[in-house]
């Protein structure tokens, strides 16, 4: 199936990405009757969760920026609908792979905005102890599992909690997030060969946002449909619209259904873009501005609120109060992530060696 994309004409680029505590996405969820999938409710709760993410990333523009937050930060902002619409079909028993672009997915996946802020701030209530930062963000009560700093990393990782799921007779979907760049690494064929060879239950979730970093995807790749290649290798692989948050949470039910139904792994690649950098440090001189541009007219957030208005589903007012609510949330966020402690010195080897930090060096 093909997707549209905005034209893309480029010239040869340079060589170079308040006080009560608010609920998590999924902590709301369980407080109210689910919303049926493709009702009016539902799509509040997928348009709530997207403006979630970008309000977040977009206040962690303005911390990096004012030296709050330190390191590598890779923002999702314009890939929301991709993140959003794949956790609504995951079960809390799930497991889910990620990579540095995490923060989105961590969300997405319920770890509470103030969990995954204080992680960034590298304090001891991050989701990861303040230890992992921006690209490692893991909660193993939620079975997420990072945060991976190498490209195609978390692919063996899926497949080896697959693996283990299928030995213990577990009925669980691991789901695997990836970039374009993943394909052009050993990882992803060595993992598609032997989640296809041995049927594992393992959805592949590649995010083509076209660029590799700096690198633009027919630079890196001969065959630029990434679905027909992973179909080669014997999985159930589609290309989907990934602007639009309804068009992945259809796909990904079809496709988790039919891992469920032992079909094997399934991939699906979410044709989607970043408007921002690949990263706080890029300069962002591999692409036209013209053409982030062309992409940002299919904002997934207004393509959804754009469709909400067109069935009277959503007002002026409405959105306004769901802004102040995700606004208080992020605040409460940053304010609960300044307040945190930071690890004691003398806690520097804890989860690093088999030793207390008395007895290093012995015998």
């Amino acid at each position: 199936m093909s997707v549209a994309r905005p034209s893309r004409t480029r010239k040869t680029p340079a060589p170079s990405k308040s006080g009560r505590k608010p609920t998590s996405s999924k902590d709301e969820a369980s407080a109210r009757p689910p919303s049926a999938h493709g009702t009016a409710g539902h799509r509040k709760d997928l348009l709530q969760a997207m403006l979630r993410v970008r309000r977040f990333e977009e206040r962690c523009v303005e911390l990096y920026s004012a030296a709050k937050i330190r390191g590598f930060v890779h923002l999702y902002i314009g890939e929301e609908a991709v993140a959003v619409g794949v956790n609504e079909y995951l079960t809390p028993d799930d497991a889910v792979v990620s990579t540095y672009r995490e923060h989105g997915h961590a969300l997405a996946r319920g770890i509470p905005a103030e969990a995954v802020m204080a992680e960034m701030y590298g304090r001891t209530t991050g989701c990861s102890g303040g230890r992992g930062g921006s690209m490692h963000l893991f909660d193993a009560a939620r079975r997420f599992y990072g945060g991976n700093a190498i490209v195609a990393g978390g692919l063996p990782l899926a497949a080896g909690l697959a693996l283990a799921d299928r030995m213990r007779g577990q009925e669980r979907v691991t789901c695997c997030f990836f970039g374009d760049g993943a394909f052009a690494e050993g990882e992803f064929h060595e993992t598609a060969n032997l989640a296809a060879l041995w049927q594992l239950p393992v959805l592949f979730i590649c995010e083509n946002n076209l660029y590799a970093m700096g690198t633009a995807l027919e630079r890196h790749e001969a065959q630029t449909d990434l679905a027909m290649r992973s179909a080669s290798y014997g999985m159930i692989a589609w290309a989907v619209d990934g602007m639009d948050v309804e068009a992945v949470e259809q796909a990904t039910r079809k496709a988790v259904e039919g891992i469920r139904a032992g079909t094997g792994p399934h991939l699906l690649e979410l044709r989607t873009y970043r408007f921002r950098a690949h990263s706080m440090y890029d300069p962002d001189r591999y692409r036209h501005k013209a053409e982030v541009e062309r992409w940002k007219e299919r904002d997934p957030i207004l393509l959804l609120a754009e469709r909400m208005r067109d069935n009277g589903e959503l007002d002026d007012k409405e959105l306004a109060r769901t802004e102040r609510r995700i606004g208080r949330e992020v605040d409460h966020a940053v304010e609960a992530a300044e307040q945190g402690p930071q690890e004691p010195v003398d806690h520097l080897l804890h989860h690093v060696t088999g030793s207390s930090a008395g007895t290093v060096g012995r015998p």
